[in-house]
C-alpha cells in the first residue's frame, strides 16, 4: 500500500501546522496552600451544588437570608463559613453538611499495574487473535473524567475487523507493526511512534492489519456518570 495513506482519503483540508501550539494549563503547577485548604473545599462544594440545582448567586441569597456578597466570599474559599451558615446552606442546597466537606476529605487515587499483571478483557466485536490488556481503571474521581488505557495486540488476520463507537475521545499509539485504521470515512496508515487522537463516538477500527504482530495503546476518556 502506498505511504499516501497517512493523509485521511478523501481530505481537502491543509496539513496541520508544525508550530508549536499554546496550552493553558501548566502540568508542573503546584497548587497554592489556598487552593487546597478547607475553605477553598467548602467552597467548591457549595458552588457545584448551587449550579446542580440551577441556582444563581442572588437565588441562594434569598434561600439562605445570606448576603450575596457572604455567598460569593464562602464560594471563593476567602472566609470560612459558620456552622449555622453551613446548616443554612445545606437546607438551601438539599444536601448533608458532611457534602461540604467532600472534596477536602477525598483521597487521590493511584494505581501501579506491574508487567504481566494487567487484566486480559473481551470487548464487544472482538476477535480471534485481537488482545484487549486493561491497564488500570479508576472510578469515581475529583477530575470527574473516567480513562480507560488498553494495551491491544493484534496478532492473527481476521475476514471481518471490528468497528467500534461509543463516547469519549481515543488516543492510540503505535508500538510495533503497522496498521491501517479507519475513523469514520477515512484511513490512516500507522507504523511505530505514530499518533491518532479522535472522536470516539464517529465508527473507528483496524481496516487493513499490514504488518504483523501489531502492537498499541489505546486512551479512551469521558466524563464519569
Amino acid at each position: 500500500m502506498s505511504d499516501n495513506i497517512d493523509d485521511p482519503i478523501g481530505s481537502t483540508s491543509p496539513r496541520i501546522s508544525r508550530q508549536k501550539p499554546s496550552l493553558n494549563q501548566d502540568p508542573h503547577r503546584i497548587r497554592e496552600i489556598a487552593d487546597r485548604n478547607l475553605e477553598s473545599a467548602i467552597g467548591r462544594e457549595v458552588r457545584a451544588y448551587r449550579r446542580q440545582q440551577g441556582m444563581t448567586v442572588a437565588d441562594l441569597a434569598t434561600a439562605t437570608g445570606l448576603s450575596i456578597g457572604m455567598l460569593s466570599k464562602i464560594e471563593n474559599g476567602q472566609t470560612s463559613p459558620s456552622l449555622a451558615t453551613l446548616q443554612a446552606l445545606s437546607h438551601a442546597l438539599s444536601a448533608p453538611i458532611t457534602a461540604f466537606f467532600r472534596g477536602f476529605e477525598e483521597r487521590r487515587e493511584v494505581q501501579h499495574v506491574k508487567a504481566g499483571e494487567h487484566i486480559e478483557i473481551e470487548r464487544r466485536g472482538t476477535r480471534a487473535g485481537h488482545q484487549y490488556h486493561l491497564l488500570g481503571h479508576i472510578g469515581s474521581n475529583a477530575a470527574g473524567v473516567v480513562v480507560e488505557p488498553y494495551l491491544i495486540t493484534l496478532t492473527e488476520e481476521s475476514d471481518v475487523f471490528p468497528t467500534f463507537q461509543h463516547d469519549g475521545i481515543e488516543l492510540l499509539y503505535m508500538l510495533e507493526g503497522e496498521v491501517t485504521y479507519r475513523h469514520g470515512d477515512q484511513l490512516f496508515h500507522l507504523r511505530p511512534g505514530d499518533s491518532l487522537l479522535f472522536d470516539a463516538d464517529a465508527q473507528h477500527g483496524p481496516e487493513i492489519l499490514e504488518k504483523l504482530p501489531a502492537r498499541y495503546l489505546s486512551i479512551i476518556s469521558y466524563p464519569q456518570p
